[in-house]
C-alpha cells in the first residue's frame, strides 16, 4: 500500500485553505433614497417591524431593548437613543439593520429595501405618522 507523500499532503491542505479564503460578504443593492418616497412609521416602518423584529422574544414587550410592538417602537426607539436625525446614517438602528454595527438584523440578513425605507425615515425627521 502506497504511503501519502509529504508534499500531497501539503499540496491538500494548501489547496483547503486557499479554497476557503474565497469568500466574500454579501453586498446588498443600494436602493436610492428618493426612490422609497414619503415614509409614513406606522404605515411603512412599523410592518417592517412587525415582518422582521417583533416576534416572541425578539425586539417586542418583554423582549430585547428596543421593543419595536408597534405601540412602543417609536417611543422606545427615540428615548432608547437609536435615531440620529442629525446623521441618519449613524443611527444606531440603520448600523444593526445594515450588519455594521455587529450581526445585522434581523438574524436572516439585511434587507436593502428595509434599510432603505428606514434611512429615509430618519432623513425625513423621524416622525411618529
Amino acid at each position: 500500500m502506497k504511503k501519502p507523500s509529504i508534499i500531497g499532503i501539503s499540496s491538500l491542505c494548501f489547496l483547503v485553505i486557499t479554497m476557503n479564503a474565497c469568500y466574500y460578504d454579501q453586498v446588498l443593492p443600494v436602493v436610492p433614497v428618493g426612490e422609497v418616497g414619503e415614509m409614513s412609521f406606522s404605515q411603512d416602518i412599523v410592518p417592517i417591524f412587525n415582518a422582521s423584529c417583533n416576534a416572541t422574544g425578539c425586539h417586542n414587550q418583554g423582549g430585547q431593548k428596543p421593543d419595536l410592538s408597534a405601540t412602543n417602537a417609536y417611543n422606545s426607539l427615540n428615548s432608547g437613543g437609536y435615531i440620529n436625525k442629525s446623521n441618519p446614517e449613524a443611527s444606531e438602528l440603520y448600523l444593526w439593520m445594515t450588519g455594521e454595527k455587529s450581526s445585522p438584523m434581523p438574524l436572516s440578513g439585511p434587507n436593502a429595501t428595509y434599510n432603505a425605507k428606514v434611512l429615509a425615515w430618519i432623513e425625513q425627521g423621524a416622525l411618529n405618522n
